[in-house]
């Protein structure tokens, strides 16, 4: 169960996962649309480790997605979600599913309905990230959604990271690069 943490009067901070706490978070690779890319998702005290070997052709993507959460995640207190992690320089993406009609909707679809955006690592050390809920887009197997959907933060049943050929737009990720990978989550908080 997510609780509340104040920080500042002004600032709510919802942990959603830190450390040890991305229990039954699991790969979810390219090899399922023929690809060729392998990445293992692993727990340790650090957080969530994502380490893969990724291939661009037949593919090219690679990710770690946390469990269904039933019931969903309520972060409709929240604006945006923070992540911490120590990165490799490429671009990432992050993906969020909803449970509301449209999310529904889009399960029935392979790869189902998705707000995604795009973030940078530092090469070495730290980063943080964030991502304000207005910036999420609603795309289907990384092609943009032109229909006037919106996000609800309320209805949060499960969280992505990838590193994918494919951008948030659908275009190339210019931060895409094949071969090895480690990508460690340190945390994801859900803020004000």
């Amino acid at each position: 169960m997510l609780r509340p943490v104040v920080l500042w009067p002004e600032l709510l901070t919802i942990l959603i996962a830190a450390g040890d706490g991305f229990s039954g978070w699991a790969s979810l690779n390219d090899t399922i649309m023929g690809g060729r890319s392998s990445g293992e998702c692993s727990v340790n005290s650090e957080g969530l480790l994502m380490q893969a070997e990724v291939v661009a052709e037949g593919g090219g993507f690679v990710s770690c997605r946390s469990p269904v959460w039933q019931p969903p995640l309520d972060l409709s207190s929240a604006t945006a979600l923070r992540l911490r992690l120590q990165g490799d320089g490429r671009r990432y993406k992050l993906a969020v599913a909803v449970s509301d009609l449209a999310g529904r909707l889009g399960d029935l679809v392979p790869g189902g309905l998705r707000w995604v955006e795009d973030f940078d690592t530092q090469p070495s050390g730290i980063s943080e990230v964030v991502i304000p809920f207005s910036d999420l887009k609603p795309v289907v197997r990384a092609k943009p959604v032109g229909l006037p959907l919106r996000f609800e933060a309320a209805k949060v049943s499960r969280l992505q990271i990838l590193h994918s050929r494919f951008a948030d737009d659908g275009e190339s990720n210019p931060g895409f690069r094949a071969g090895p990978l480690r990508l460690q989550v340190l945390s994801i908080e859900a803020i004000q």
